[in-house]
């Protein structure tokens, strides 16, 4: 069991402390940051402008120590900018690969929804299948490689919809949420002298979190509760105020999600709380709803929930 007391040791809530550190009382938030990094999944935040998206996203990348880079996401990027192209040497009489911002370990995609979805939908590849295809040729990305993804709520002005494809790749969609007085008058105190995501430091390896990653892939589940996170996918497909329901990649990032919940809570077994706890993160983004349903702002996922019963408890 000592392998998995690596969920509550202080690596991990010191990354969490560091991220604190400019995203004050948002420890949920980051938590779920760094599930989606145990998971080797994608994260959308989507929220109204100003609230700490990208300082958000960056804090992660300086705490854990992973390289990251910064796309910001405008009408006029192209595709080429983030997944390289192909220069010709004049000296070496040949071709040559330049690479593109997708050759990090973590990439800030800054207002994702501001790029056209030529732009966006480069992104698919590399988010799926962890490479890039320039010219024929198949670029490996670093490993471990996870998108962050910023969008601004739609019906800004100049913003493109992400289309049900690439929504299905992020397996998180969170949003950051306005602070409460008392924190919104820490962080502007916090910056009178200076902006604190400049005293974030690097408080784990790659090493350590490769490590983290093999474990999490380890965590027990048994068939009643694999039973039970498709059972719950599939209700969305049932659902008659649900248009399109959620995919098999939904289930995969709940189990894997659950998987990682369960480690940061020291244990090496998922229960259906565990599942039951990441579903407001992994679903909702993946169902398209009736218009009637929108309209009345019907909680479909909570009557879902309701409709499927869990396999056990920890109570019983």
């Amino acid at each position: 069991m000592d392998k998995y007391s690596i969920g509550k040791n202080k690596k991990l809530q010191q990354v969490a402390d560091e991220v604190e550190k400019v995203i004050v009382g948002k420890r949920d938030v980051i938590t779920m940051l760094l599930i989606a990094l145990l998971s080797e999944g994608h994260v959308l935040i989507e929220d109204v402008p100003g609230v700490g998206k990208t300082t958000l996203a960056t804090a992660l990348g300086k705490a854990t120590g992973l390289m990251s880079r910064r796309a910001q996401f405008t009408p006029d990027v192209m595709a080429s900018d983030l997944t390289g192209f192909n220069m010709f040497n004049k000296e070496a009489n040949r071709f040559e690969y330049r690479q593109g911002l997708v050759m990090t370990n973590i990439l800030l995609a800054d207002e994702i929804n501001r790029a056209t979805p030529k732009t966006q939908s480069a992104l698919l590849e590399a988010m799926e299948e962890h490479n890039v295809t320039v010219d024929g040729v198949t670029h490996k990305l670093p490993s471990p490689f996870m998108v962050i993804a910023t969008q601004n709520e739609l019906g800004y002005v100049g913003t493109f919809p992400l289309p049900e494809a690439q929504l299905d790749r992020f397996m998180m969609k969170i949003s950051v949420g306005y602070p409460t007085m008392e924190q919104e008058i820490n962080m502007i105190a916090s910056r009178q002298y200076n902006n604190p995501i400049d005293n974030i430091i690097p408080v784990c390896t790659k090493e350590e979190l490769a490590d983290a990653i093999a474990v999490v892939r380890e965590i027990n589940i048994e068939p009643s509760v694999y039973k039970y996170i498709v059972e719950l996918v599939a209700a969305t497909r049932n659902h008659s105020a649900v248009q399109l329901g959620a995919s098999p990649r939904a289930s995969l990032a709940l189990m894997r999600t659950a998987q990682s919940y369960a480690f940061l809570n020291g244990r090496a077994y998922v229960l259906p709380e565990d599942v039951l706890r990441m579903t407001p993160y992994v679903l909702p983004h993946r169902l398209r709803l009736t218009r009637d349903a929108r309209l009345q702002h019907m909680d479909v996922l909570r009557e879902i929930v309701k409709s499927v019963k869990p396999p056990f408890s920890k109570n019983g």
